[in-house]
């Protein structure tokens, strides 16, 4: 099932849901992003660039967006995990998995990758995605949210992202 392809407009995602920009600045911190739709080495793809700081005790920049178009959650269950075909500069990401049983802003369900500087399918079993300050199991019954993250160290992110579906 694929939740978003860039190949073809509008900007909104598949389901009408748009892609939102968060950085550490929501709770004081000083790194910087944004996000495009443009053409990347040959494909169209959504583009998060930032520069990440751990100043002020922050350290990331996000482009997320809700899987249901009323944010509500969806039912995963039939699904092994998310595959996303990405390029990168050579840096590690993440991809972070919010629930309804996620309620505050710092929990969520991470699993990490690197975005090599050529395009490539990455596939992350469910099984894989770890638990953050959250001691509930993964519900894939009540997914709620994605998210794409350049996290917990100071660099330069840009990742490019073509396709995330289910598999």
């Amino acid at each position: 099932m694929v939740i978003d392809d860039f190949s073809s407009p509008p900007a909104p995602a598949c389901n009408g849901a748009r892609w939102q920009v968060f950085t550490d600045k929501v709770m004081g911190g000083v790194s910087r992003g944004g996000t495009s739709l443009e053409t990347v080495a040959g494909r169209q793809a959504i583009r998060m660039r930032g520069s990440v700081s751990l100043d002020n005790n922050g350290g990331f920049v996000q482009i997320s967006r809700d899987l249901a178009r009323d944010g509500g959650p969806i039912d995963a269950s039939g699904f092994t995990g998310i595959e996303l075909k990405v390029f990168g500069n050579g840096e590690r990401y993440n991809v972070h998995l919010r629930t309804a049983q996620t309620r505050r802003p710092w929990q969520s369900y991470r699993h990490e990758f690197i975005a090599a500087p050529t395009w490539q399918k990455l596939q992350f079993p469910f099984a894989g995605f770890t638990p953050h300050r959250i001691e509930a199991p993964l519900d894939l019954g009540t997914l709620r949210r994605i998210g794409l993250v350049a996290i917990g160290r100071e660099f330069d992110a840009d990742l490019s992202v073509s396709r995330i579906a289910f598999f």
